[in-house]
This record gives structure tokens, sequence and C-alpha cells, in this order.
């Protein structure tokens, strides 16, 4: 059996298509990707640019931009590169996810509210947009809204620990200590390492 091409080499290789074609958008696109899991960052946006200008219907190589800039903690920058893929690819639920979790960062609700619904409303089974919802509503202080959309995720994904730690947060905030813990506990058995001073004051709502 052939060897698998080592990194390096891929990239080697595609750089002499490129240099046969320089307009060849899916060898910049392949460039890219790679160099975007050695950490190559700055290497990989210009790869991706290169990609995005020899073709019109790039949207992955928006989305890979806007995981760069995450990376880079440039929050206007993902904003803006998933914004391009979906502009692209408007049935592209990951990419009003990504939207949403920016939006959500940057403090600016009501639009990460409207981009993790559309996410949901494409794809509803993207449990990180339920949990980035619930946490938007929390921002909010729509404490109803985000219990509701906490339940629907403990329920779509019964192991998602960070979902069960977010309800148990919602509960409280509700002042109902009851079903807070024993969220917070179901989060706990599953592994999830939850906040000491959460638990702390869970103590004393703990009946004896």
């Amino acid at each position: 059996m052939k060897d698998p091409v080592g990194s390096e080499e891929f990239i080697a290789h595609h750089k002499q298509i490129l240099a046969d074609n320089p307009e060849c958008a899916t060898s910049s696109y392949n460039v890219g990707v790679t160099l975007m899991q050695q950490e190559k960052y700055d290497e990989a946006v210009d790869a991706f640019n290169d990609a995005i200008e020899n073709s019109g219907r790039m949207f992955e190589a928006w989305v890979n931009l806007g995981y760069i800039y995450f990376k880079k903690g440039d929050l206007e920058q993902v904003v803006h590169s998933n914004k391009r893929a979906v502009e692209i690819e408007p049935r592209y639920a990951r990419g009003y996810a990504n939207l949403g979790f920016a939006y959500l960062q940057m403090e600016k609700t009501d639009e990460a509210i409207e981009a993790l619904e559309k996410a949901i409303e494409l794809n509803p089974e993207i449990a990180q947009a339920w949990n980035n919802l619930a946490n938007a509503y929390l921002q909010k202080e729509e404490i109803d809204k985000a219990i509701e959309t906490g339940e629907k995720l403990v329920t779509l994904a019964p192991t998602f620990g960070l979902g069960h730690n977010n309800l148990a947060f919602a509960y409280y905030s509700k002042e109902e200590y009851d079903k807070a813990i024993t969220s917070v506990d179901k989060a706990l058995e599953l592994g999830f390492e939850v906040h000491p001073e959460f638990l702390n004051r869970l103590e004393p709502h703990r009946k004896s």
C-alpha cells in the first residue's frame, strides 16, 4: 500500500498545480486547509483569499477564514467571513451558527438570536446553536425563553454536559432551585466541570 502523502508533500503538489494554473481555486483552498491544520494561519489566510478571488462560489473558504479570525480574536472579521459564506450559500446552517456565536461574544444579543434561530431553522440538530441561543436569552434576561431553549437542547443532546449546566443556571436565575440542582447534578454526572462558585451558591438550597 502506498504511504499517505505528508502535509509538506501535499502543499508542494498543490503549489505545483497553482504554478501551472494560477487560477485553480480548489488547489488554493486545499493548500489553505493544510496550512490551517498546521496552525500557519497567516499563510492559510493568503491561500483562502486566493481561492475566493478565483471562485465566486468558494463559501467553504470564507468559513475557514472565520475560524482563523476567531483563533486570532478578531470577531468583526469572524462576522464578515460568515456573512459572506451565507450570502453565497444561504442554506448553510453552520455559517449562521458561527455568526450567532460571534455576535454573542460581542454582546450583540438581538443579532445573535436572529442568526441562531436561522441556524436552527435550517438544521435543528446543531446542539451548540441551541446552547448559544439559550445563552443569548440569558444575556437578554429573558429567563423563560432561556429555560425553554435549554430544555429543548437537553432533549436533543441528553449527554451534552454544558447544556445541563447552562439550563441549571437559567433555573437558578428564576429561583427554581430544585430544578437547578437536578440539572447541575446531571452536568456533573456527565463529567462537566461546573464552576465551584455556582455549586456553592446552590449548596444552601439542597435538602438535607
